[in-house]
């Protein structure tokens, strides 16, 4: 793609609860490229569609399973089969300590009835979708939390890149990227399980600079090279590509971008949102032109993909 690529972050989380078949009906909608799948595997080894191992934050499993919680207290998907998943209802997402919502101008926590997808399911529904609009849009799953998979004794970066292969998945052609935030998953994504398909490494809290300010361009240009053996893209956190603004109001962007690029990797930085802006810019469609003039992404991840397009359309 010529453009920049706008990817549904959870679906359309801005609009419907993350992660439900509707919020990603709803992104497609919007004209996303590629949705995005956090996955992690039930107790019967099916990879199901959610943000993290632990599901109290996000569905009502403590109200219908109350005696299931682990010693920390916390539920876990990995400890209820997909038929029990199935029987829960996915709210908005809230806070573990408080129960309040994480954003409260959103989908009313509670309200309607969503469940818990499987990934075979999510990608049953693009699919058909691409099918009936003639479009071709992308998949763009995670593997959450792979060395605690394995020490559950699950390997769900094997089970994941099998359904993927079952549903046509398997090379760089495919509309298909695989992120990871576990460098060490990552690379053996490609070099253990043979993964062809585009991988992406994320970045979290890598120290990138000296003192948060001044960045590194040495240390960069390493770390690209090292990321470039084995992936073809990363997936830095937004403060990591545009660090802030100068006096006059400009962006401050980051080396990270063009050191990527020199390495041959595409830059998809996470995660613009509407009603979670940094503290130094309040236009939400002034920091998306930011990103794709200025620092020159190859793609971002939305919660807003509606207004991300919009805006990519007519800059791009």
């Amino acid at each position: 793609m010529t453009q920049p690529i706008v990817i549904a972050h959870r679906g359309a989380s801005g609009y419907l609860p993350e992660h439900t078949l509707e919020a990603k009906a709803l992104a497609y909608a919007m004209g996303a490229d590629y949705l995005e799948q956090d996955c992690v595997l039930s107790k019967d080894d099916v990879p199901v569609v959610l943000h993290d191992v632990q599901i109290d934050t996000v569905t009502d499993v403590a109200k219908v399973f109350g005696d299931r919680a682990r010693d920390d207290g916390r539920y876990y998907a990995i400890d209820f089969t997909v038929d029990e998943l199935k029987s829960l209802r996915v709210t908005e997402r809230v806070d573990h300590k408080s129960g309040k919502p994480v954003f409260p101008g959103r989908f009313p926590a509670g309200k309607s009835r969503f469940e818990v997808p499987t990934l075979a399911e999510e990608i049953e529904m693009i699919q058909g979708l691409n099918r009936s609009t003639g479009k071709n849009i992308g998949i763009y799953p995670e593997i959450k939390a792979p060395a605690w998979h394995l020490e559950q004794g699950k390997d769900l970066s094997r089970i994941l890149l099998g359904v993927l292969s079952e549903n046509g998945y398997r090379t760089k052609d495919d509309a298909c990227f695989v992120q990871c935030f576990d460098v060490k998953e990552t690379r053996r994504l490609r070099e253990e399980l043979g993964c062809q398909l585009q991988l992406v490494q994320l970045i979290g809290d890598k120290k990138w600079s000296r003192d948060g300010a001044d960045f590194d361009p040495d240390f960069i240009n390493r770390e690209m090279k090292k990321i470039a053996e084995y992936a073809d893209g990363i997936g830095p956190a937004l403060p990591h590509v545009i660090s802030g603004a100068d006096a006059s109001g400009n962006p401050v962007v980051t080396p990270i971008i063009t050191a990527a690029h020199e390495h041959g990797l595409v830059v998809h930085p996470y995660t613009l949102r509407a009603d979670g802006m940094p503290d130094w810019t309040n236009d939400f469609e002034a920091l998306l032109r930011m990103c794709y003039v200025d620092a020159k992404v190859d793609g971002l991840f939305t919660d807003f993909p509606d207004r991300a397009v919009q805006v990519r359309n007519q800059v791009a």
